[in-house]
């Protein structure tokens, strides 16, 4: 009984992740701009792939499967945002053009390309102890 009803939750978990996995390629499809295409993919692809590693984790049962369906979600939660703002970071500083309904645009202005260097706080300027 209880195998059961674990196979019908484990279901509807893929079913769910499935469904943000294919949200996640609409938006890379349908969405306007390299930046708005990125947050598509990380953020529901992410969470796709979360749902269907749980699935496999609950559906099996086992501590191995568990512990491995865990670190991988781990890692995607780590990886995924950090490497989309770097590729964000590198691809505005590239020159890649917004979409042209952008309403505010915040780092305009504070980039130097003669010197690459970011003229706000964060990467470039010294912290405010150092001052």
């Amino acid at each position: 009984m209880l195998e059961g009803v674990i196979e019908i939750v484990a279901g509807v978990l893929i079913l769910a992740g499935a469904f943000f996995v294919l949200v996640s390629a609409l938006g890379l499809l349908r969405l306007p701009d390299l930046f708005m295409r990125m947050h598509a993919a990380t953020k529901a692809g992410t969470l796709g792939a979360g749902l269907v590693l749980f699935a496999a984790a609950l559906f099996f049962g086992e501590l191995a499967v568990s512990i491995k369906a865990a670190v991988v979600f781990l890692f995607l939660l780590l990886t995924a945002p950090v490497a989309a703002h770097v590729l964000g970071r590198a691809a505005y500083y590239a020159g890649v053009t917004l979409w042209d309904r952008t309403m505010l645009d915040e780092l305009r202005g504070k980039y130097d390309e003669s010197t690459d260097e970011h003229d706000g706080p964060g990467a470039g300027s010294p912290a405010p102890s150092d001052r």
